[in-house]
């Protein structure tokens, strides 16, 4: 067994870093003055260390499950590994969710013990030990006193119990994923699924060490962010905590990280952000911007045939002194670049953000190969595709399920990082399953001659039209939500004569377009005007023109006042659209587009 595959269970992966790092940094909060207070590895440990002694005092051993309602904290890490050292299973779930999927979760994976983040979510579940009977305690998070996590710390502090190291095959945590259509599936991620992908990631990212920090923005109910929590521990990185979204741009400036994990969201809407300051700005500030723009554009054409210029070189280096710099900074002044998935980056923003010094690199992944498949990095990317398979993973793509004369097909993953299957559900883990051990991504994609991988739909979301004709709508989706006047569309034709597009307008764009117009009436009263509709409906016509067939692009338009939420379940945890409840919700609407 080669060194990087040591070791094979996250509880010796924890205490290797504990045993290198024990004085670094590991874990910073924001205190309500607004400063970061960080712990370290050391202190961390007696933290698992206390916790692991409270819960085999109170009744938990191996093969226990023990759950989690809490966003990303030390309390989440150090519940985490106490449990894994006694030989648990680990289920957590989202602080935002409805409660009666916390119940589902909490039934589906027999919870034992549950830890909860505060009072609030407390009253919200307290019933719950009285309807399911594997329930046996909930343990709060934030307080002291009985029934508390301070006191099973307490507790465990004169009673210490020695980690157990699981076997690679036992299940470590349970991920619920949460689905755009029927109940959470349960996904069984055992200790080599996510110690193979944390090694793999370690020996792609060769140049990241302990001295390399994050700004945790991703929540760990997901494999993507654990993923990440994982990674950094194994490095003996740090991890500072995002308050929140509103005070996201404040706590870059505050934890300084060296890199980042998100969703393509995040920089589209910080490129948005960046275009529209310009715009108000103008003059000076904004003509820079456009000249560094199309400076580091051309610096790119020139660079792919070999050559240079020095007169773009000399603008390049005024707006990246003026303006450019200014923007790394707004991001700590350290980020060397930064991984996103999910979604494919948009190439324009992922060019963009390469030529002002934050390269983005996309990766490929799904909760059921925890999460890694394939990645772009530093020393090993190509833009466009989501890079090669990850260390020990192997792609294969299936042309048999799609359309004859096809150059692509579904990509099977088969590796160590693939999952032990769907807790309690056979069928549906014999469905995406292949008899000879891959998992069935659902994705469409193509390889190139160098190994790298191109996403170039989902078979699920794929569709014909009337005349037989393929649409793949989230392409479309992504490009009209670009536009700085949108804040999200919705494609819907399948089987039908042509396309129609459900919109969500940027609110405070056209807020402010209303304002400079003299227009009167609420957001309502200004969807339904005939001419915002026509202003609308041609900006993302036109934007379109060129780069889709005519049968792709939409005939007509549903504008809609309420944005796509968690809170409205149009949208699940990972901000993926739930396409049959979109469409179940705005049936009369989308049928009357075709009268």
């Amino acid at each position: 067994m080669d060194v990087l595959d040591k070791p094979d269970n996250l509880v010796e992966l924890f205490e290797g870093s504990i045993n290198r790092f024990s004085n670094r940094l590991v874990f910073g909060t924001k205190d309500k003055q607004g400063v970061y207070q960080w712990i370290t590895y050391g202190d961390l440990a007696k933290r698992v260390d206390h916790l692991r002694g409270g819960l085999a005092k109170a009744g938990i051993g191996k093969g226990d499950v023990v759950g989690i309602i809490a966003n990303n904290r030390v309390e989440w890490v150090v519940a985490h590994f106490a449990t894994l050292g006694l030989g648990g299973c680990f289920v957590p779930m989202y602080e935002v969710e409805l409660p009666h999927v916390w119940e589902y979760i909490v039934r589906d994976s027999g919870v034992k013990f549950l830890f909860v983040a505060n009072a609030g979510t407390l009253e919200k579940v307290r019933d719950f030990p009285d309807r399911i009977p594997s329930l046996e305690k909930i343990i709060l998070i934030e307080g002291e006193g009985q029934g508390t996590m301070a006191e099973l710390e307490k507790d465990g502090e004169t009673n210490p119990v020695p980690a157990i190291h699981p076997s690679a095959e036992d299940v470590a945590v349970i991920i619920y994923t949460s689905g755009t259509t029927g109940d959470p599936k349960g996904v069984l991620l055992t200790h080599a699924n996510w110690t193979s992908n944390t090694h793999a990631r370690v020996k792609l990212y060769h140049e990241f060490d302990e001295n390399d920090r994050t700004l945790s923005l991703l929540p760990w109910a997901h494999t993507y962010g654990q993923g990440e929590m994982h990674t950094f521990i194994q490095l003996g990185a740090s991890m500072g905590f995002m308050e929140s979204t509103a005070t996201l741009l404040e706590d870059l400036g505050k934890v300084k990280p060296t890199f980042l994990l998100a969703v393509p969201r995040v920089f589209n809407r910080i490129y948005d952000v960046l275009w529209k300051k310009m715009n108000e700005e103008g003059g000076l500030a904004k003509a820079l911007f456009v000249m560094g723009v199309e400076a580091g554009k051309e610096k790119r054409r020139l660079a792919a045939e070999g050559k240079s210029c020095l007169l773009t070189d000399l603008k390049f280096a005024v707006a990246d002194k003026i303006v450019f710099q200014k923007i790394r900074g707004k991001f700590g002044g350290r980020l060397k670049g930064a991984m996103t998935a999910s979604a494919m980056m948009n190439m324009d923003i992922a060019l963009f953000f390469f030529d002002i010094g934050i390269p983005v690199y996309d990766c490929y992944g799904m909760t059921e190969t925890s999460p890694g498949i394939a990645m772009n990095a530093p020393t090993d990317y190509r833009l466009g595709s989501v890079g090669r398979a990850i260390d020990k993973v192997r792609i294969v793509i299936d042309q048999s399920v799609v359309e004859e004369g096809a150059t692509d097909g579904e990509i099977v993953v088969y590796g160590p990082n693939v999952m032990k299957g769907y807790h309690n559900k056979p069928e549906q883990t014999k469905e995406i399953m292949t008899p000879d051990g891959g998992v069935r991504t659902g994705d469409r994609g193509r390889l190139d001659k160098d190994g790298y991988l191109y996403i170039t739909g989902r078979l699920k979301e794929q569709y014909k039209l009337e005349n037989g004709k393929f649409v793949f709508p989230a392409a479309l989706e992504e490009d009209i939500s670009l536009l700085p006047s949108i804040q999200n569309a919705v494609i819907y034709g399948e089987n039908r004569p042509y396309n129609i597009c459900m919109v969500v307008p940027d609110f405070f764009t056209l807020e402010r377009y209303a304002e400079k117009h003299n227009l009167p009436g609420d957001m309502d009263e200004l969807l339904k005007r005939n001419d915002i509709q026509k202003m609308l409906a041609s900006e993302i016509t036109n934007s379109l023109q060129g780069k889709y067939a005519s049968y792709e692009i939409p005939k007509k338009f549903i504008f809609l006042t309420e944005p796509f939420s968690l809170e409205n379940g149009t949208l699940t945890q990972t901000l993926k659209l739930k396409r049959r409840i979109v469409f179940q919700k705005y049936r009369d609407r989308i049928d009357a587009m075709y009268q």
